[in-house]
């Protein structure tokens, strides 16, 4: 009876993964997380890394938005690091980068007047919604007032 527990709490472990994602799940990546793992933020990146991990691995699929793309392009433009931009657009393509369609438009419209979202964090939960993912992950609480989409925060260093 013990190797039946043993088994079956293995099995649960493995179908969890990190933020309670499981094999095959497709997220959508807001800013802040790209933002800290391409920074190697020492104190946010770590909250973020298990994810990136489980990506590296094939376990889990990984959407940015076209909007994520260039927040996170911006900082290094803004100070004048064209090289770092083109460094951090090379990895970001490691990703499924999904450009903001009409039906993304619409989606983040309905989001941003029933929430008060501001235009750019509309259309990333907006992107989650309409590729289906398993959650939007991110470190902005201001996404978890929508109540049709899972909000992953990070996991606990």
């Amino acid at each position: 009876m013990s190797s039946r527990k043993t088994a079956g709490t293995k099995r649960t472990a493995r179908a969890s993964l990190w933020g309670g994602l499981r094999p095959g799940d497709l997220v959508v990546v807001d800013s802040a997380p790209l933002i800290y793992l391409l920074d190697d933020h020492p104190e946010f990146a770590p909250a973020f890394e298990g994810l990136f991990e489980l990506h590296a691995q094939g376990v889990v699929q990984i959407a940015i938005s076209t909007i994520a793309m260039a927040e996170v392009l911006g900082g290094p433009f803004r100070h004048g690091k064209d090289v770092l931009a083109k460094r951090y657009e090379k990895a970001l393509a490691a990703f499924d980068v999904v450009p903001v369609s009409q039906e993304i438009a619409v989606t983040a419209a309905r989001l941003r007047a029933a929430s008060g979202l501001r235009l750019p964090d509309a259309l990333q939960a907006a992107t989650a919604l309409e590729v289906g993912a398993a959650a939007l992950v991110t470190h902005d609480r201001d996404f978890s007032r929508l109540e049709r989409l899972r909000v992953v925060l990070g996991a606990a260093g």
